[in-house]
């Protein structure tokens, strides 16, 4: 009996073994199915994907960084160009605590809190996985004690990189502008843009100025090589070259010695200066002061000298010139006078009798000239030498606001002018509808009166009354201000001209053109309000004085600099073109705080005249600033 059980117990183990046997069998066969069909699919159908992942892995695709075009004045004065550095980097996610790898490299190589300091700021504005610079500029004996040491630093290395230079520093600086670093925002841009693939490796996009209105011409197109790497990433060898292809200079109308003399024409007084070619409307100078050093923002401006840019009392970033909005004064007069003799408000031989003050009918409100006592009988011409406020007060009142904002309109004041510089902003020409709109409010015949002298809520920049009296100069015809006159390909030497384009004609007749000319000739002679810069001057040019208040003052009260503070004083204003005959340049000028558009503001005309006509170089500055403002008998 127990051998049966015995028996019996191991055929049936025997059977249960079989069985888990034949289970096993199909579980390794069916996984077994399973791999193959993997094989299949990854060596079969995905065969192309894999082999093409294979090829690059082998295969690195190295941007390579074209030259930036080169910015010239109109005779080949160099404003902007490149050199070639080599820069020590840090890539902050391979390079472990910066701190103490700062300290280690600074054992080496000169590193200056400086250094250290703009480091932090790019450190902040950066991503971990980008290199930033913490040395630029490298010589050859830096390089060469890094170079034996570099294996300490992992995720520090030396690079090559082309750099920008602004030979003139801070002279042109609003107008040529400056290249920094890109930021979140430009890559944004740069996508939008679809320029993505033409950026790579760039570290630098133009922020301001030329650099940034024409950075697709300056920029070029980057090139690539295929290079082929080993297992570690090394280089075996090149593969495929597709060169860079440099990018366009930009060859200016402006003419940088006239620009430094109309510079140091200003002296230690803030202000600007636009000076055009009224026939081609290409910029000769354009001056914005204090201006900057571009080249402190080319290797990453450090936190100190960034602080003191902005929170200077002469804001030296403020483009005064394109963004300034100033009243215009009595710079705004013989636009007026255009006005009431284009719409039948005025004959040429009308005249009044200057008390010294205005009385707006049914109002009971007078309004008073600059001159106490008034200017006795004034006509139109006399109106504009003199600058009578009177007889621009009641001229304003008979033509009323719309038809001043829609004659004047024409000359520019009140809209953007089209230059070729990104920022620029409209000013304002004042309307019933603009009051409506901007205050909720109806327009009173008292807002008229202001507007008139160039008051009120009258606002224009520089480069605005620039394009204003090019046009009055050019006899109503208006061509759009441009600072660059010709596009160079930086390859073989063609150059591209960029064409003077007319935008419209203003319809004066020839009579009343030439009498308002003729005033504004007489402003700068014996008489005038300008005739102290006017004396001597071996050709004739024709100019008018402006002052643009500050800070208001009470219904007949006399305004007198020297009990106001320095910054509170009025503006001085100059418009004026020369040859007066045959006009070659118009300027319009701006002095902050200078007083008296004769005193402050002309003679910095007469200097770009006497450079521009004659090529004499002024022994000193047009302006010195003194305590104590004086009186002059202009306005």
């Amino acid at each position: 009996m127990t051998r049966r059980a015995e028996l019996r117990n191991y055929q049936r183990e025997l059977h249960y073994f079989q069985i888990r046997l034949g289970i096993a069998s199909v579980f390794v066969l069916v996984m077994f199915g399973l791999l193959l069909l993997r094989f299949f699919y990854l060596q079969v159908i995905q065969h192309d994907y894999y082999v093409t992942q294979a090829e690059n892995n082998r295969i690195s695709l190295v941007p390579i960084i074209p030259n930036r075009g080169l910015i010239l004045d109109r005779n080949g004065v160099v404003l902007a160009h490149n050199f070639s550095a080599y820069t020590l980097e840090i890539t902050p996610s391979k390079a472990g605590e910066l701190d103490e790898v700062i300290g280690e490299i600074a054992k080496i190589v000169e590193i200056t809190p400086k250094d250290r300091r703009r480091f932090k700021k790019l450190l902040e504005e950066s991503h971990s996985f980008e290199s930033i610079p913490i040395r630029t500029r490298l010589t050859d004996e830096e390089v060469a004690q890094f170079a034996v040491n570099s294996y300490r630093f992992p995720g520090v290395e030396i690079k090559a990189r082309l750099f920008r230079h602004y030979p003139m520093g801070d002279m042109a600086s609003h107008v040529v502008g400056y290249i920094s670093r890109i930021t979140e925002e430009d890559l944004t841009r740069i996508e939008a843009d679809g320029l993505s693939a033409n950026y790579q490796g760039t570290d630098h996009i133009g922020k301001t100025g030329l650099e940034q209105s024409y950075e697709k011409v300056l920029h070029g197109t980057t090139g690539f090589e295929q290079v082929e790497v080993d297992a570690n990433g090394h280089a075996i060898r090149t593969l495929q070259h597709s060169p860079p292809v440099p990018g366009d200079d930009l060859v200016l109308s402006m003419d940088a010695k006239l620009q430094e003399v109309a510079e140091r024409a200003f002296g230690n007084y803030r202000g600007a200066l636009v000076a055009i070619d009224p026939n081609t409307g290409g910029v000769l100078a354009f001056v914005s002061k204090p201006g900057f050093d571009t080249n402190l923002f080319v290797d990453g401006i450090d936190p100190q000298n960034w602080d003191a840019l902005n929170n200077s009392p002469d804001h030296p970033m403020n483009n005064r010139a394109l963004q300034g909005q100033y009243p215009p004064g009595s710079t705004f007069k013989p636009f007026m006078a255009l006005a009431g003799l284009e719409l039948n408000k005025r004959k040429p031989d009308y005249s009044i009798r200057d008390p010294g003050y205005y009385f707006l009918p049914g109002s009971g409100h007078r309004y008073r000239d600059w001159k106490t006592g008034g200017h006795g009988t004034v006509d139109i011409r006399r109106a504009i030498t003199v600058s009578c406020d009177t007889f621009f007060y009641g001229l304003a009142n008979d033509l009323g606001i719309d038809s001043i904002h829609d004659f004047i309109g024409q000359f520019g004041l009140g809209k953007k002018t089209g230059i070729d510089l990104e920022g620029e902003v409209s000013g304002l020409l004042p309307s019933v509808e603009w009051k409506q709109k901007r205050y909720g409010q109806k327009w009173y015949a008292g807002d008229t009166i202001s507007v008139g002298i160039g008051q009120g809520y009258n606002l224009t920049t520089p480069l605005q009354l620039a394009h204003a009296v090019a046009t009055l100069a050019n006899d109503g015809k208006a061509m759009r201000p441009r600072l660059v006159r010709e596009i160079r390909d930086a390859r073989n030497g063609t150059v591209r001209a960029l064409e003077p384009e007319s935008l419209y004609t203003v319809r004066l007749k020839p009579e009343n053109i030439g009498l308002v000319k003729a005033a504004m000739v007489d402003v700068v002679r014996p008489g005038g309000t300008a005739a102290a810069s006017g004396y001597g001057a071996p050709y004739a040019f024709a100019g008018k004085t402006g002052t643009a208040q500050v800070i208001a003052m009470k219904q007949n009260e006399k305004y007198d600099e020297r009990r106001v503070q320095e910054r509170h004083r009025d503006h001085a204003l100059f418009i004026a073109y020369a040859p007066a005959e045959k006009p070659a340049i118009a300027v319009a000028v701006l002095v902050e705080n200078g007083g008296h558009g004769g005193s402050a503001a002309a003679p910095v005309a007469r200097q770009v005249f006497d450079y521009y006509l004659l090529g004499k170089v002024p022994a000193k500055p047009a302006l010195a600033k003194a305590d104590d403002g004086e009186e002059s008998e202009d306005d």
